[in-house]
This record gives C-alpha cells, structure tokens and sequence, in this order.
C-alpha cells in the first residue's frame, strides 16, 4: 500500500525531477492524491482505481493508474486545459493462479513507452518509442 504522501522519488516529471502528491481521499477502491501545493485552479492529481466484475473463474479486475493536470494554454492564455495520461489493467484474476503473466505484460507496455530498443534505461523525457507516439500521435 501506498504511503500518504509519495515525496521519496515516487513521482517524476520528464526531467526526472520529483513531484510530491499526498493524499487527498480515498473512496471504495479509489484513491486520489493531489500535488503538494498545487493550486485551486491548476489541479495536478494521481488517482489509482479497481474495480471487479464478474464471480469466480469470471471474475475480472480493471484497474487504472490516471495523472490529470490542469495548465494555462501556451496559445490562448486566458485558458485552462486538461492533460491526462492513464494506464489500464484488465486483468481476469478469476482465471489466473499467478501475477506472472500480467507482470510481462505490464513489463512490455513500459518498457515500450520507456525505452528505445535494446536500451535498459528508463527515458522520462518521453523520447521513447511508446512515449514519442503518444506525445507526437504518431504511428
């Protein structure tokens, strides 16, 4: 479980500079943590949510990691826009006996937006190939 406030390089931006959230609620399954002075208008916040369907050998979890941040537009000033990235996890946890093969999945997202290649370094600077597709819509 998490701690109530993620400042022990938890988070970092894409200069690799730490950003510190604590917590702000938590509702069910849900947690949401809110960037460490943030202001009322720029909201900047983590959220972690699961959810079960399903019973049994059908049971399912979705999962999803989400980061929202709200920034003053650079082409109309006068603006506040939303920028969100997320992950999600559908994983039939009813049919697995392990974490195994969800880890190797998990692994190959990650390291496809996090890396190039061969490379073993983590690139927060989103010049990854996952992360240049995102950023650039490219294909």
């Amino acid at each position: 479980m998490l701690s109530n406030t993620l400042n022990t390089n938890e988070i970092k931006n894409s200069a690799g500079t730490e950003v510190e959230f604590q917590h702000l609620d938590t509702e069910g399954r849900t947690r949401e943590f809110a960037q460490i002075n943030e202001s009322y208008a720029l909201r900047h916040r983590l959220t972690i949510k699961h959810v079960e369907t399903g019973v049994g050998i059908k049971t399912v979890r979705r999962s999803v990691v989400r980061v929202d941040k709200f920034v003053a537009s650079t082409v109309d000033t006068s603006l506040i826009v939303p920028i969100s990235f997320y992950q999600v996890a559908i994983i039939p946890v009813g049919a697995l006996l392990a974490q195994t093969e969800p880890a190797h999945v998990n692994a190959e997202l990650g390291s496809f937006c996090y890396s190039l290649g061969a490379s073993t370094t983590i690139l927060y600077d989103g010049t990854g190939n996952g992360s240049v597709a995102l950023l650039n819509g490219s294909l």
